[in-house]
């Protein structure tokens, strides 16, 4: 599903009266998250899923167009977890 989609199904559902509208609160509900992951605070949205962040060590990898071994330094990732309510629909 691209944003586009995402969009207007939201308009729809939400009895939102333009796209604009709808693109608005996509775009906030997404920028409320980052925001939350940056400070290192965690999203729970329930019946939903949760997002965290987690910290990657350090790691040795290797460059695959030379076979050459690099240092990958440590990152800081994103992290979702599916909710139960999730988890069974998808059964």
């Amino acid at each position: 599903m691209t944003k586009a989609e995402f969009v207007r199904i939201l308009k729809a559902k939400a009895g939102l009266t333009t796209l604009a509208q709808a693109e608005a609160a996509y775009d906030s509900l997404f920028d409320i998250v980052k925001a939350a992951l940056k400070k290192g605070d965690a999203v729970s949205i329930s019946g939903f899923g949760s997002f965290k962040l987690v910290q990657r060590k350090a790691r040795k990898g290797r460059n695959p167009r030379t076979g050459k071994e690099m240092q990958i330094p440590a990152s800081n990732a994103a992290k979702f977890i599916p909710g139960k309510a999730l988890k069974e629909t998808l059964r």
